[in-house]
């Protein structure tokens, strides 16, 4: 009896290995590669320990993946990578679920919804922007926003709304003089929220939550932790709503925006905020062993490295003492009579002659020159690297755990990965 009862276990367990995953949880790092992870490790380090502390990042590691669009420049923006993160086709830089040819291509999404499954987008960026828009929308343009927004209530699967619960920004796309499309998510029984500090009201799907006019601020000047709570909000609704199962998206937009900006400072408060939500997703794959979460990124930005100007060095307690993002940084010191007093409220650096000169120099000659100098004085001082305001081609990593994880060990295509997932969602 013993035996069997064994041999039962062990038929189960089989089963489950090879069945699909119930629950989908794709997040997205929108910029983050391995080098974002990397610094991320340092910032987050104890220095008390000899051994460099492992974080989220490191526990599910799987393997890499290629970002590159379908033309000859190697290099993809946010639109293609998350079009091939979303469909399996590769396509043109600025391309929202569109092949080359610009005919419609079916997103993972759509498929779930098509198969029955409770599907949600979650974003700090507005919910229209590029990565989200690739999973609900298709348009020849990343920059149509309006109409990007228009096919999150005029796309329908068989006769229903595509995404049943959003949550990131994007109120001016929204509610616009020629159409209130809010009104219209109303009408078809969606909860809504436009006050963060009111997430916690949406209490069930479907549910709209737009919580600023474009984007959410950077997480080192507000909201710090805005996404994972986003992230545990979702997965509470998700769960409650969990009869056929259910697909989510779940994107650090704004790990890019910091790229872009070459403010590293940014940068690591975006990556804690997005380990926080993994956290929170494998906490939930944890308890709910029937689901799968998938993480990766669309590319990388800024070319960041750790060590610079030929010293073998990076001092993350430099960038840890940095208490703003560059842009808001950049209004204080315009606004102020004395940036020697004023400086120490934004940064732990000292303010040498030498840089008080340059902040002075570089204020007369208006904002954008006072940017550049802040952020010249942190990487001066961090030893932080940049090569580009834009995208690297470099592959990125990818990370999964639950069911199915090991199906994503090794080199591959970043189409490969949406392939599998439409696979098990298909099953």
């Amino acid at each position: 009896m013993k035996y069997k009862l064994t041999l039962l276990a062990s038929l189960v367990a089989s089963f489950s290995s090879f069945a699909a995953p119930k629950n989908i949880i794709y997040m997205i790092g929108d910029g983050m590669g391995p080098a974002y992870t990397t610094a991320y490790r340092y910032y987050m380090d104890n220095p008390a320990t000899k051994v460099v502390d492992p974080t989220v990042f490191d526990s599910i590691l799987k393997g890499m993946a290629h970002t590159y669009p379908d033309d000859d420049t190697v290099v993809t923006d946010s639109a293609a990578g998350a079009t091939a993160l979303s469909t399996g086709t590769k396509s043109y830089n600025g391309a929202i679920a569109v092949d080359t040819a610009k005919h419609d291509l079916k997103t993972m999404l759509e498929i779930a919804k098509e198969h029955g499954k409770t599907t949600a987008l979650v974003a700090t960026s507005q919910i229209n922007h590029a990565t989200p828009a690739s999973f609900a929308a298709h348009n020849v343009s990343r920059r149509n926003y309006n109409e990007i927004a228009n096919d999150y209530i005029d796309n329908k699967i068989n006769g229903k709304l595509a995404v049943d619960l959003m949550l990131g920004g994007g109120t001016d796309y929204f509610i616009r003089e020629d159409r209130n499309i809010v009104a219209e998510f109303k009408q078809a029984g969606y909860q809504y929220e436009d006050d963060f500090a009111a997430l916690e009201n949406i209490n069930s799907i479907p549910g709209l939550g737009l919580f600023a006019p474009v984007a959410f601020p950077a997480a080192i000047d507000a909201n710090p932790d805005r996404l994972e709570k986003m992230t545990k909000k979702a997965l509470s609704l998700l769960h409650k709503q969990n009869n056929k199962g259910f697909f989510v998206m779940i994107e650090g937009s704004q790990i890019d925006w910091c790229g872009h900006a070459n403010d590293i400072a940014c940068a690591m408060h975006e990556m804690h905020d997005f380990a926080n939500a993994i956290s929170v997703a494998k906490d939930y794959v944890d308890a709910n062993p029937d689901t799968l979460l998938v993480i990766t990124a669309d590319h990388s930005t800024g070319g960041l490295t750790l060590g610079a100007n030929g010293e073998y060095k990076w001092l993350r307690d430099v960038v840890k003492g940095v208490k703003a993002s560059a842009p808001v940084i950049t209004k204080a010191l315009m606004n102020a009579e004395d940036l020697a007093a004023t400086w120490p409220q934004y940064s732990s650096i000292p303010l040498t002659t030498a840089y008080l000169e340059q902040l002075t120099k570089a204020k007369v000659a208006g904002e954008k020159a006072l940017n550049k100098a802040i952020r010249h004085i942190i990487d001066a001082e961090s030893f932080t690297g940049w090569t580009t305001s834009g995208h690297t081609a470099i592959d990125v990593q990818v990370f999964a755990h639950g069911q199915h994880a090991n199906d994503f060990v090794g080199s591959q295509n970043n189409t490969a990965i949406a392939e599998k997932l439409i696979g098990y969602i298909k099953q």
